[in-house]
């Protein structure tokens, strides 16, 4: 693809600068390739940093840790969305990519808690806090970024790379865990193996500091900047005058996370300790299901522009109330069936990530748009998204059914079906100066 030349009328051209496209999916292929080893090793860090003889204790207690990033990432979203909306997208976004891989590398190098106890639990949870921050200053501003560079009739499509980074982080790092599973083996890969993937997030993070540090600040921002109506205060003029628009983006993203964080990161887990699965099909059916739902995701983009945003909502909130329960019993049939049925579910998430920060961008005017998507969107984090993989584990061992799981994603695809049928089309828009 050439390169085009940023313009303050990019929003009319037909196409954006590849180099666009990159800045805004790097961010969130680094944020969720260390998100999702921490996930896929879940089994492995509970042996290594918490008490051992309870091996659903220690599990609960490793996903524990990975829930309390997701309470800071709304954090993190004021924080970076106030530098963002203050002073400009880049240099945000720039530091969310450094400090993502700087938390993701010291978790590869952390001692153990047969090393030196309690404090190695300690350090692990500092680890996480610090990526929660820098993952709550990440998606906001890397939609904002890339949508006030997009032609209107295009933003979907192009918004829905942001996302599709997201998906290929996550899918980077299942297929780095599963190729690491199987060259090591498992137990080489329960003693040192699983430092790996987290050390590799080090040289991503430097990949994704290059590539945003070469960049303009978008044409929209340099134009509020240079008539000097940046807003002092984001986060007071986002919940003062836009909270509808809060409201909405909380609601719609609770689905997508909590649909995230059961198919692409709890069933691995579930495979293997609910059903008894093989790790090794457990890893290759994730790769297969984030392949897939990652090659997708565009596709969904380019349909929210073509037939609009909330249809697309609207089809996959109904998707997610109608299909997780039986997907659930398909995964006890076979092994053949629990894969297709995985990658089947895949795909509600892929939708909805395809459609939501096209939406979202929309939703906002320039002066808060990093602020409040990254509230609205982070604040869904929290309710549903690291707190996914800990609520699945402890109903299944609370009810012993193993179908819990799939109840749970039915339950947050009403709240989200209920913010889409209340959602205003904005497909073809003018993003909004105020």
């Amino acid at each position: 693809m050439a390169e085009l030349t940023s313009t303050a009328d990019s929003q009319d051209s037909e196409r954006i600068s590849p180099r666009v496209v990159a800045a805004g999916a790097v961010g969130s292929i680094v944020e969720y390739f260390d998100f999702g080893v921490y996930g896929y090793v879940a089994t492995i860090l509970s042996t290594h940093f918490f008490v051992s003889g309870d091996d659903t204790a220690g599990l609960l207690a490793t996903l524990a840790t990975f829930a309390v990033a997701f309470a800071l990432r709304p954090v993190g979203g004021v924080i970076f969305g106030h530098l963002g909306d203050r002073y400009g997208r880049k240099d945000a976004l720039a530091g969310t990519v450094v400090l993502m891989a700087v938390a993701s590398g010291l978790i590869g190098l952390l001692p153990t808690y047969a090393a030196i106890g309690v404090g190695a639990t300690a350090l692990l949870v500092l680890a996480r806090c610090l990526q929660g921050v820098a993952a709550g200053g990440e998606l906001g501003g890397a939609a904002s970024f890339v949508a006030e560079h997009s032609p209107n009739g295009k933003r979907g499509l192009y918004c829905s790379t942001t996302q599709t980074g997201a998906l290929a982080g996550a899918l980077l790092a299942a297929l780095c865990v599963s190729l690491l599973n199987t060259t090591l083996g498992e137990e080489t890969m329960r003693d040192w193996g699983w430092r790996v993937p987290f050390l590799i997030a080090i040289p991503l993070g430097v990949v994704g500091l290059l590539i945003r540090a070469r960049l303009h600040d978008t044409p929209a921002f340099q134009q509020v900047n240079e008539e000097k109506e940046t807003a002092s205060a984001p986060l007071l003029e986002a919940l003062r005058t836009h909270r509808k628009a809060l409201l909405q983006c909380l609601g719609l993203s609770i689905l997508l996370f909590s649909a995230y964080y059961v198919f692409y990161v709890y069933v691995n887990i579930h495979f293997q300790e609910v059903l008894g699965i093989s790790s090794g099909v457990a890893f290759w059916s994730t790769v297969a299901t984030l392949g897939v739902s990652t090659a997708c995701m565009p596709l969904f983009g380019a349909l929210t522009d073509r037939v609009g945003r909330k249809p697309v909502l609207l089809g996959a909130s109904i998707a997610a109330i109608t299909l997780p329960v039986p997907g659930f019993v398909l995964f006890e049939v076979s092994t053949g069936w629990a894969v297709a049925s995985h990658i089947v579910l895949g795909l509600i998430d892929s939708a909805l990530m395809g459609a939501a920060f096209a939406t979202f961008a929309e939703m906002f005017p320039t002066r808060v748009r990093y602020t409040g998507i990254a509230l609205g969107f982070n604040l869904g984090s929290a309710a549903a998204g690291g707190t996914a993989p800990y609520i699945c584990t402890w109903l299944v061992d609370l009810t012993g059914s193993s179908l819990a799981p799939a109840w749970f994603v039915v339950g947050t695809a009403l709240i989200t079906l209920g913010a889409a049928v209340a959602l205003r089309e904005t497909a073809g828009t003018q993003l909004r100066d105020a």
